[in-house]
């Protein structure tokens, strides 16, 4: 079965997350994803644990169905082998701080030069241009400028980080969904182009909800616990033994939830909750009264109750109970990939579900320089040539002799972009 991006190369020179999550996607989705790391050390995360076998599950678990090339960019055959791949590829990533790849001489001209019809995509923290262009950038950074931390949660209390590295990942999806357009683009004449994305851009264009209240009211987004910021009930309340969601925001989700669930009906007439705008207006003492109800039973008698009368609701899981839900059990949330080293290691799946043409994982994440021979190889390199060029210390693969002075690891941290 031919995959929607079966013979697309894509040039990945991204490191740590929101990189590495876009080049991931498009892998899955079938391109050729050729990740060259640099020497010493290669990607950051490597050095991330939890570890086996000397190997970074955070490595393998956002670097599958990619080979993986070790290059020292800085010596001249070094950068020569990687325009010779560039030569070849159709869509070259990268996350550095704007300005390194051009300095390192792999920026977009360089590489244009030796293939017009790049798409070139450049994801930073804050964008190629404007006042903050250079400042480093890690996702709880973007989180802050882009007022995440300023609005989650609880009221009165002090700024608080997602759960996950939002900006991060959106600055992944928001690459991802740039370089398809624009390899449409390509394909109807268009020719090659730049893309420049951020993680505080990405991250913001999320909050739409947001926007809609401060541009309509001038109101401004503040933290809000659980709860909806134009919907009640629409939050998480404590039960007898944890926490369940509850989303009766509509009249009649309302009414359901007062009459068949919570056993009381005298609420549906009380003026305070008469509207959902009263209700959101009345959100502390109705969260009170909704509360002292829920924590009298468990949360699988809630759910079960409110899903019954037609009100949505659903249990607060942690991670494990999630990875163990038969729901998504059954959808296939988890997969296993062969890694080399590993061998089979438990990994999210893809999300994204082809009818006709539907992802697949073809291959693990790569050791440090596991392909750099085989990948040299296609571009016309010969075998004592690659030789060569790890003895002068400009490339790296495991199954070669080692270079007079093997590569260091790299120590944890270094900024995403």
């Amino acid at each position: 079965m031919s995959l929607p991006l079966s013979g697309v190369t894509v040039l990945d020179l991204t490191r740590v997350l929101a990189g590495p999550y876009a080049t991931m996607v498009l892998g899955d989705l079938g391109a050729d994803v050729i990740k060259v790391e640099r020497l010493p050390g290669g990607d950051e995360s490597r050095a991330m644990g939890p570890f086996r076998d000397g190997e970074s599950y955070c490595f393998a678990q956002v670097n599958r169905n990619k080979r993986g090339v070790a290059l020292d960019v800085k010596h001249p055959d070094g950068l020569t082998a990687l325009l010779a791949l560039a030569a070849r590829s159709d869509v070259a990533v990268e996350n550095f701080r704007p300005g390194t790849t051009e300095r390192l001489g792999c920026g977009y001209d360089a590489v244009r030069a030796v293939r017009p019809d790049i798409i070139y995509c450049s994801i930073s923290g804050f964008g190629q241009t404007g006042p903050y262009a250079q400042r480093p950038a890690y996702d709880i950074i973007a989180q802050g400028i882009s007022g995440f931390l300023s609005m989650t949660g609880h009221p009165g209390g002090p700024p608080t980080k997602s759960g996950i590295a939002l900006n991060d990942i959106a600055g992944g999806v928001t690459a991802v969904q740039a370089i398809l357009a624009a390899y449409i683009a390509r394909l109807r004449g268009e020719g090659g182009q730049y893309i420049d994305t951020s993680l505080v851009e990405s991250g913001i264009a999320w909050t739409v909800w947001e926007a809609a209240a401060y541009f309509g009211s001038g109101e401004v987004a503040a933290p809000a616990g659980t709860r909806h910021r134009r919907n009640a009930p629409y939050q998480a309340y404590r039960t007898k033994d944890g926490y369940v969601t509850v989303g009766g925001n509509t009249q009649r989700m309302w009414q359901a939830l007062c009459t068949k669930v919570l056993g009381r009906p005298d609420w549906t007439s009380r003026p305070e909750y008469a509207t959902a705008q009263d209700r959101l207006a009345h959100g502390d003492e109705l969260e009170r009264d909704i509360q002292s109800v829920l924590v009298t039973d468990t949360t699988d008698h809630w759910v079960t109750a409110m899903l019954t009368a037609g009100a949505p609701a659903g249990p607060v899981n942690t991670y494990d109970q999630m990875i163990a839900d038969p729901h998504l059990n059954e959808r296939g949330i988890t997969t296993i990939v062969e890694h080399s080293v590993l061998g089979p290691v438990r990994a999210l799946s893809s999300p994204l579900r082809l009818s006709k043409t539907p992802p697949q994982i073809r291959r693990g994440a790569p050791v440090f320089g596991e392909h750099t021979a085989q990948v040299l190889g296609s571009l016309g390199y010969s075998a004592e040539d690659v030789s060569a060029l790890q003895a002068a210390g400009a490339v790296y693969d495991p199954t070669l002799p080692p270079p007079a002075s093997p590569p260091p690891s790299r120590p944890a941290g270094g900024s995403d972009v």
